[in-house]
């Protein structure tokens, strides 16, 4: 029979019939707060990679294919041809791709105006995008005609506020291309995203509009967005098809020389902002570690102090000094095993409170969103709590050392 444990599971935390010690009531709310805090940096930590991660994608894709110039007079222009087409197809990463295209413009009103480039709105992941980051107004239909939506633009937060435009308004918009072009467009939507850097400079409208003001065939367009089935394995599926068209290229399947970009890449000093998260993450681990397990040895020696009779009792009826040892680790690692328990249940009922509703507000000037966002990893969580209590219990093995060096004579002269 493992006496050990089942003498730890009966020993009360308390002694002479008290209530539990102010000692113990600390190190269980310490291990509480410990493990809250690391659950929280955790989730939070995860949630602003995602949020991020979301938000680069949206407007660069996951991989973007670009044409080459091969020569005086060649254009950039990239075309979905047949054999690019089976080429990305043939892929098992690829999940979708769409052409497309974007032309400088400007927005005139009566008292102001505004440098942008117009975008296409072709693609689901885009349509998907800016439906999420969508304030006011609606998307330009995908199910209508073309021709009742082809000078149909959603716009930015930012240009909406610079010209003082609202869903159903309409304005002058100039393109420059060989000449100057005017098209007077319809305001439908205005969308979000906080990401100032992008929103300042693009709005979104019609592909065959943007074709036909840049002068070119409803094949053509100025890149192609190219979604895959892993965002963590993005860079290998870069490389990947970037050989793959290379040597397309050469055995004569495609007939023009590509080149890959993708989000990450786009995206760089979003993502190095991330990777110093993760190191703030670490220390906090670290510290809410080392806070706990400090709290639990001293509750710990608390504990065997208060037991001094009931060592000297084990001692003398002939208990091994490693069976004392054993006991007291045990008990310590009740008392760490309370405070995860309520540190859990309290951090992830606020986690989810937070998900649900986004009671916490951030400013977005300076963090791109303007909530704190929370993602639940459950085997993360799974891997933080038993990576904390084995450190606990390794922590808990030096300082049992001291219960198992007390003798029956000094329990007797502790007594008198």
């Amino acid at each position: 029979m493992n006496y050990p444990l089942f003498l730890a599971r009966r020993l009360s935390l308390s002694s002479g019939g008290r209530k539990s010690s102010p000692a113990i009531k600390v190190a269980v709310t310490a291990v509480a707060l410990s493990i809250a805090v690391m659950l929280a940096a955790i989730s939070i930590v995860l949630g602003f990679k995602r949020e991020i991660r979301e938000k680069v994608v949206g407007f660069n894709s996951h991989i973007t294919l670009y044409s080459v110039a091969q020569g005086e007079g060649d254009d950039n222009l990239v075309s979905l041809t047949p054999s690019l087409t089976k080429l990305l197809n043939e892929q098992d990463y690829v999940a979708d791709f769409s052409l497309e295209a974007s032309i400088p413009a400007i927005l005139k009103t009566p008292d102001n105006f505004k440098g942008v480039y117009l975008r296409s709105l072709s693609g689901n992941q885009i349509r998907s995008f800016l439906k999420s980051n969508l304030e006011e107004g609606k998307l330009p239909s995908a199910d209508l005609p073309e021709d009742s939506t082809k000078l149909q633009i959603v716009i930015s937060r930012i240009a909406a506020n610079q010209l003082n435009l609202k869903p159903g308004d309409k304005i002058d918009t100039y393109f420059i291309s060989d000449d100057v072009r005017v098209r007077r467009l319809e305001v439908t939507g205005i969308f979000n995203s906080h990401f100032d850097s992008y929103d300042d400079i693009y709005l979104y409208g019609s592909l065959p509009l943007i074709q036909e003001l840049g002068g070119i065939n409803r094949e053509q367009g100025t890149s192609i967005q190219v979604e895959t089935d892993n965002f963590n394995r993005l860079e290998e599926y870069t490389a990947h098809l970037q050989t793959t068209l290379n040597e397309a290229l050469a055995n004569g399947t495609v007939y023009r020389l590509y080149q890959t970009d993708n989000a990450l890449r786009q995206g760089a000093g979003y993502f190095r902002w991330l990777t110093l998260l993760d190191t703030n993450v670490i220390v906090v681990l670290i510290l809410m570690t080392f806070v706990a397990c400090i709290t639990l040895i001293s509750g710990m020696l608390i504990i065997i102090l208060d037991k001094k009779r009931f060592i000297g009792l084990l001692r003398s009826m002939g208990a091994r000094r490693s069976k004392v040892r054993t006991v007291f680790v045990y008990l310590a690692l009740r008392v760490a095993i309370l405070g995860m328990v309520i540190g859990n249940g309290l951090m992830l009922a606020l986690l989810y409170c937070q998900n649900r509703w986004h009671l916490l507000p951030l400013n977005p000037e300076a963090y791109y969103i303007d909530f704190v966002p929370v993602e639940f990893n459950w085997t993360l969580f799974g891997i933080l709590n038993l990576g904390v209590a084995f450190i606990i219990y390794l922590s808990l093995i030096l300082p049992s050392w001291f219960a198992s060096g007390i003798s029956p004579a000094e329990t007797m002269r502790y007594e008198e």
